[in-house]
């Protein structure tokens, strides 16, 4: 596997073909234009993966992003993954989180949508175990384990700040 933050070396059997499934689901669920915008060099977002300081704003030209209690993370176009590795571009720190627990896919023409990575614990939108890949709306709640995230865009034409715990 090219990209590291899509590796399952670290899962033993059955899991392993578990996530392998769900992270062939997300890699086809990019489409060309998705796949296109990843390609290009700096073209598909921020670099930072972490800013402090959840009163701020995101980057302009950020199309969407996740905040906490703590921190906003700036979200690219394509692939970007949760968990508790070191390499995922948002890490999660809890123990309970799986190190590829899921990830969400940032479109150039549809909807966002997030992927469960065959995580053992479960990603929760809206305060439902996702047991397939769902859209994602500007306001939606990300739960990975005991970690909330709020889900925000530009397109809904207003910024929301972070209020929960």
């Amino acid at each position: 596997m090219a990209d590291p933050r899509l590796n399952s070396v670290h899962l033993e059997p059955p899991r392993r073909e578990q996530y392998r499934r769900a992270r062939e689901a997300l890699v086809r669920a990019r489409g060309d234009r998705t796949l296109a915008a990843e390609r290009q060099p700096g073209g598909n977002g921020p670099s930072s993966t972490l800013i402090r300081n959840a009163g701020a704003l995101p980057p302009a030209g950020c199309p969407c992003w996740l905040v906490d209690g703590d921190c906003i993370y700036p979200l690219k176009v394509g692939v970007n993954t949760l968990g508790r590795a070191t390499s995922n571009d948002v890490v999660v720190a809890d123990a309970y989180a799986s190190r590829r627990h899921c990830a969400i896919l940032i479109h150039t023409d549809r909807p966002c949508e997030l992927h469960d990575t065959a995580s053992k614990n479960g990603t929760f939108l809206n305060g439902r175990r996702l047991a397939a890949p769902a859209a994602l709306r500007s306001g939606d709640e990300i739960r990975v384990c005991d970690r909330r995230l709020l889900f925000l865009t530009r397109a809904s034409g207003e910024v929301v700040r972070w209020s929960g715990g």
